[in-house]
């Protein structure tokens, strides 16, 4: 039975760093250039050439080591890592072992209401390798040097994670620190965010780890939860039939849904990790890290506590509010140039906004409505110009063009009609119209209320202001 067991998981996840040139050479980064186009001498590993460290991806990862208060090394030292692969030219790959960048640090996800501290035994940099490319070849392999030399930070985290669910988690979380610190683009379809997972299973109660497969490459929350789940149930089957598990190296297949082993797994020492000669170590002295703490935004979990309790959300909305900076920000512009009720804004943002761009499948820095003109919007419910129902229909034509509010609401002469004497005169003629239902309300029957309600919104063509013809109606039937 499943229920006699506990899985083990850990997460090893190479964020792809937002430099304009590589790791240890002036080529460019850029996605989606030719083939071999952007591989210099360097990348290459020609004879005589010297790797040069890039200052911005030292930047970029001590931004990443305070944003999960980790311990920043005050020497770091570069090693080869020595294996043989097509699309590794110098046979080696510069990364860090013994003295990575970044030390132990944490950071805090929560499932289903609980919250759980996840522990983060280091993060380190490392260049890329090439790309393997299989189709369209006819039996060969192709290789694309454009990713050698690209500058990784590689996150390793404790095997803390006691669920898929846990591990979606902490990869979103990890997920959104990047692009929160502006360090990676996140795109995962791009290979700037890939994670690998470690796995394991264990009976309850047992102290000591069971023997774990990790399943590299895999570029979407999706296929990690499909393949965390497949891992899982293969390795209680396997050892439910007296099998063991042999510790080793699996690729996920979306397309079976099924995870394969590629080779039995390596350790540290089958790669005869040395200090490499060319580089001399990082040395990250105080000023330095102060200089970069003080251009840390305010981060993800310290900005929803104060979405809490600032604009007394639910931690649900402040959750949702803050999984983007961009997100966070638009919210925040949208309450200041409106001076609207604070929650108001949140349901509309995550409510509509959020519906529009899902539909729209854009992300919030791709938004036709801009957070200035939702806060003009926003601003003619609070003033009472305009009814929510109205709002709604303005909210259409703002998506669709670049008018503000006002210029729809006078162009369409949709202001809300607040005149109690205009208000009351079709009040007493829809009265005057619907006598048996008159009689109705008067012995006992209040649901008939709401069809006053419907008859006076209908004949006011939604302009009526809702708070007055609920009063003048009570007012009147009564």
């Amino acid at each position: 039975m499943t229920s006699h067991w506990e899985t083990v998981i850990g997460l090893e996840i190479h964020t792809q760093l937002a430099t304009q040139s590589k790791i240890f050479s002036g080529a460019a980064t850029a996605y989606g250039a030719e083939p071999n186009t952007q591989a210099c001498a360097v990348d290459l590993g020609l004879p005589g050439v010297l790797p040069v460290l890039n200052e911005a991806a030292v930047n970029m990862a001590i931004k990443f080591g305070l944003g999960i208060h980790a311990e920043i090394a005050p020497v770091s030292v570069f090693a080869r890592k020595n294996y043989f692969y097509p699309d590794l030219p110098k046979g080696y790959q510069i990364s860090q072992m013994d003295l990575p960048i970044v030390g132990k640090g944490h950071i805090e996800i929560e499932v289903d209401g609980v919250k759980k501290t996840i522990g983060i035994t280091r993060a380190h940099l490392e260049e890329d390798a090439g790309k393997s490319l299989h189709e369209d070849f006819h039996g060969l392999t192709g290789i694309d040097l454009n990713r050698a030399g690209t500058p990784l930070l590689e996150i390793v985290s404790e095997p803390d994670m006691r669920s898929p669910k846990e591990a979606i988690a902490y990869a979103k979380t990890i997920h959104n620190l990047v692009k929160w610190l502006a360090i990676s683009d996140g795109n995962m379809e791009e290979g700037s965010f890939r994670c690998d997972v470690n796995v394991s299973v264990r009976k309850k109660g047992e102290e000591k780890f069971g023997t774990r497969r990790e399943i590299k490459n895999l570029n979407s929350f999706r296929f990690m939860q499909q393949a965390i789940d497949f891992e899982v149930d293969w390795q209680i089957e396997e050892l439910e039939s007296g099998r063991q598990i042999q510790q080793a190296t699996v690729l996920f297949n979306p397309n079976t849904g099924e995870t394969k082993a590629m080779r039995s797994k390596e350790e540290a020492n089958d790669y005869r990790y040395f200090p490499d000669p060319d580089l001399l170590p990082v040395v990250i002295d105080e000023p330095l890290k102060a200089s970069i703490k003080a251009q840390l935004p305010e981060l993800p979990e310290a900005k929803k506590l104060r979405f809490i309790e600032q604009y007394q959300l639910d931690s649900e909305t402040a959750v949702i509010l803050t999984s983007s900076r961009a997100l966070a920000d638009y919210y925040e512009i949208v309450v200041k140039a409106s001076s609207c009720d604070a929650k108001m804004c949140a349901n509309w943002i995550v409510g509509d906004l959020l519906g529009a761009l899902n539909k729209a499948g854009l992300e919030i820095n791709q938004s036709p409505l801009e957070a200035i003109r939702l806060a003009g919007l926003l601003q003619r419910i609070a003033d009472n110009t305009i009814s929510g129902k109205i709002a709604k229909q303005i909210f259409e034509s703002l998506w669709t063009n670049q008018q503000t509010a006002d210029e729809i609401i006078d162009a369409q002469g949709l202001r809300q009609i607040t005149d109690t004497g205009a208000i009351a005169a079709i009040i007493d003629e829809i009265i005057a119209a619907n006598q048996k239902q008159v009689e109705q309300y008067r012995t006992g029957n209040e649901k008939v209320f709401g069809f006053f309600v419907g008859q006076v919104m209908k004949a006011m063509q939604g302009k009526g202001n809702p708070a007055e013809i609920n009063k003048l109606l009570k007012e009147k039937l009564n």
